[in-house]
């Protein structure tokens, strides 16, 4: 039989995908027929009762695929269809892909048609039959659609364990179809966690509306009271046992729910449990409630986040004693912070837990008073004794008599810090989006935050002045500061206040912001004044639509590997098995731009580069696009990430490479070590220009197009700008120079591994003949004449 509907007027390209799909397996189709990207979503959803009865694997996949990232829209009749291949093709497959079911129920774009319920009553008598579905919401929902008998049938055999877990299930046994195969969808995050696209915000809506958002505020309320109880000791401790399993999933779809909705009344309860869940309250025990729980909640974070959320998660990896559990924890609040910084209604709002306007809470404690301040780099909490002065440490009547309070005033030392740091996160990750707010809400929200405003205020930001025409500021307490130091006016209170990126101004510009930096001693939460700025080249134009700009490097795998995850990029594991012999690092920015960057598996532990290419989400799925097409600041961004993955663990980066010749990797790093400056050094390069001249070093050094060169009394350096690499004069001779665990105390106008390292190995080399080290005065004074 025919499984594409009558109801849906096929375009050509879809009709010859359809007769494809009736063909049996034959050739891979030709590029044409490859491309489902084209097709409308209710011709995809014409398609696809046809590509799951498809004997043409190929063709199948093509649909499916393009299913898996987008929402395809049914007609009746191509719902009809959706449940006719499902039911046809129970004797070859035994089973039925449900799922399929409900999002055809889901997204019928008209009446569900005569004839559902008797195949629904078909489907599940299957499952039944086959011991295939049971206890899944999916199965639930079939069952309520084929009718009173077999729903009560279907029904009869839920359980769930845990009374949080059992309170959902009464809630759920009292919902209608559509509610039903709403809240089977919000759980395809656990199943198909690989998929593109989210759930629709319509399913997780529709549940809320159907009686989950209350249910969704008992529950977690349950859950802290439980282990509060548990921290009391009320209740006997079990490590890892406060919830069963089912109680785990509930949990971590009441705080989805939550979270989406933004509900004012989470953020306190949400911190009370996550605290409570992630700390025995037996002394210095090293297990925890419920491990189980605090992870399905940091990835319920993830999911919907808010920074209130994240600040909580960070200070509760703080405290935990469990050993593997902060690591953890560390993964995946970078896909955290990812997330955060795409959802801009919320990302950078920040409490202000009762500071003073100044950045300053002080808080009597017996005859003393504690002060915890808000600097530019940290919260710090102090003492002042009974007659006003400042105490080193806390006074000993205070640590005596009110060592709860300590307690609480060191916590909220680490509340603050958390807060902190993700409000950095959130800006920092929300470039690529350029959200913009009210010059009004902007200053009273984050410039005057007695928290915030020690961040914001060393940032620069730009203002619309003018319709398309904005000016850079920076904020100071004398106001609003251009690039050359001016105060300038005030702008209405609904002018758009966004954050400033160098990739929208000139070189000029650029160059005064940097010198304003360095000149007035600000320290950037991350790098602004000097980020690197990425443009398409003319290669990468001619090339079309990827670049070849970091291809054909050779990687320490695993460490680049940890930092694609750490910098929001998805990608699998390479190693020597099926499958595993490349894959493109993606990551999605400003929500609709997707880059992905190719590498492939060499060695045991190296990976050699490839090119980067990008793609756009439209209503018909990601298609890749011209590199001419991506917005220069969001190809900017990606292309820092993929510059950062290769400079940090390059083969050439290794400090002591040159001892390598048997290495077979040995003539990259030679080639590679003292290379052309990428942007990434070339912005080091601007800011050793600014920061050596007010060094005790600056008369012995010199500044070249790719070396910073130092001359020491034996000898003359010249080190890498890219690699920190150094060469010796007056032969050339290769220095080897592992990295200090500290440099000199020089005021940087950014915080960078690499230039901190380039600066450390510049005062030791200054002062050459300082050098205690056998190894490295050895390497010095090697073939240097005989004094």
């Amino acid at each position: 039989m025919s499984y594409i509907a009558d109801d849906v007027a096929l375009s050509p390209l879809a009709a010859r995908m359809a007769a494809e799909l009736a063909r049996a397996q034959g050739p891979y189709p030709e590029p044409e027929l490859r491309d489902a990207s084209r097709l409308t979503d209710e011709e995809l959803g014409a398609l696809l009762p046809a590509a799951y009865a498809a004997a043409n694997l190929s063709m199948r996949w093509i649909v499916e695929g393009a299913a898996g990232e987008r929402q395809p829209r049914f007609t009746p009749g191509a719902c009809l269809k959706m449940f006719d291949a499902l039911v046809d093709g129970l004797p070859r497959r035994r089973w039925a892909d449900l799922d399929e079911g409900v999002g055809a129920l889901l997204r019928c774009t008209g009446p569900w048609p005569d004839g559902l319920a008797e195949r629904a009553a078909t489907l599940v008598r299957a499952m039944l039959e086959l011991g295939r579905e049971l206890g899944t919401h999916r199965l639930l929902a079939m069952a309520r659609l084929a009718g009173p008998e077999t729903y009560a049938e279907v029904a009869a055999g839920f359980a769930a364990d845990g009374e949080i877990a059992r309170a959902e299930l009464d809630l759920l046994l009292s919902w209608e179809v559509r509610d039903l195969a709403a809240f089977s969808e919000i759980g395809a995050y656990r199943r198909h966690r690989s998929v593109a696209m989210p759930v629709p915000p319509e399913a997780w809506d529709r549940v809320a509306d159907a009686g989950y958002a209350e249910f969704a505020r008992r529950a977690l309320a349950e859950a802290a009271a439980r282990v509060a109880a548990i921290q009391a000791g009320e209740v006997p401790y079990r490590a890892d046992k406060a919830f069963t399993s089912d109680e785990v999933e509930t949990l971590g779809r009441a705080a989805r729910t939550a979270l989406r909705r933004d509900e004012p009344w989470l953020p306190d309860l949400l911190d009370r449990l996550l605290h409570g869940v992630a700390v025995a309250p037996e002394q210095n025990a090293r297990t925890l409630p419920s491990q189980a729980l605090l992870f399905e909640i940091t990835r319920a974070v993830e999911t919907f986040p808010t920074p209130e959320a994240v600040a909580s998660l960070r200070a509760v990896r703080r405290t935990v004693r469990h050993k593997g559990v902060p690591k953890q924890l560390d993964r995946m609040l970078k896909r955290v912070d990812a997330a955060l910084a795409e959802r801009t209604e919320v990302a950078l709002r920040m409490p202000d837990l009762g500071f003073a306007a100044d950045g300053t809470l002080r808080t009597p404690v017996g005859d003393c008073t504690a002060v915890v301040t808000v600097g530019e780099e940290d919260a710090v909490l102090g003492w002042h004794g009974p007659d006003g002065r400042p105490r080193r440490s806390v006074p000993a009547p205070v640590r005596r008599e009110h060592g709860d309070t300590v307690k609480e005033l060191r916590n909220l030392v680490k509340q603050v810090r958390a807060h902190l740091t993700t409000l950095v996160r959130a800006l920092e990750g929300g470039f690529p989006v350029e959200a913009a707010q009210p010059y009004g809400r902007w200053r009273d929200g984050l410039v005057r935050h007695p928290l915030a405003g020690t961040t914001v205020r060393r940032l620069i930001w730009e203002i619309e002045v003018e319709p398309g025409l904005w000016r850079a500021v920076l904020p100071s307490g004398d106001g609003l500061l251009d690039s050359s130091g001016a105060v300038v006016a005030e702008p209405d209170e609904d002018a758009a206040v966004r954050l400033w990126h160098p990739i929208r101004s000139g070189a000029g510009e650029i160059a005064r912001w940097r010198d304003l930096i360095v000149e007035r001693g600000v320290r950037q939460p991350f790098k602004q004044a000097f980020r690197e700025v990425y443009r398409l080249t003319p290669a990468e134009q001619e090339a079309g639509t990827h670049s070849e700009r970091f291809a054909a490097h050779l990687v320490h795998y695993r460490q680049m590997f940890a930092l694609l995850r750490a910098r929001g990029w998805r990608s699998d594991l390479l190693g020597p098995w099926d499958g595993g012999s490349e894959d493109e690092a993606e990551r999605v920015l400003a929500g609709e731009w997707r880059a992905a960057f190719r590498h492939i598996h060499v060695d045991e532990d190296v990976a050699s580069t490839d090119r980067v290419r990008f793609a756009r989400r439209t209503d018909a799925g990601w298609r890749n696009v011209p590199l001419a097409e991506v917005p220069p600041l969001v190809f900017s961004e990606a292309m820092r990430d993929v510059d950062l993955f290769v400079g940090v663990t390059s083969l050439a980066a290794d400090p002591d490479w040159a001892r390598r010749r048997e290495d077979p990797y040995w003539e990259y790093r030679l080639g590679n070590a003292f290379g052309e400056l990428t942007p990434s050094a070339e912005a080091r390069r601007e800011a050793l220009a600014r920061i050596l001249p007010r060094t005790r070093i600056a008369d012995r050094c010199e500044l070249t197009d790719r070396f910073l060169v130092v001359r020491g009394d034996l000898r003359t350096y010249r080190i890498h700008l890219g690699s920190a690499n150094i060469l010796m004069d007056p032969d050339g001779a290769y220095l080897c120079v592992v990295p200090a665990r500290s440099g000199p105390a020089v005021h940087l106008p950014f915080q960078e591994d690499r230039l901190s390292l380039i600066l450390s190995k510049a005062f030791l080399l200054a002062a050459d003949t300082e050098i205690t080290d056998e190894s490295i005065r050895g390497q010095i004074t090697l073939g240097l004449p005989v004094a």
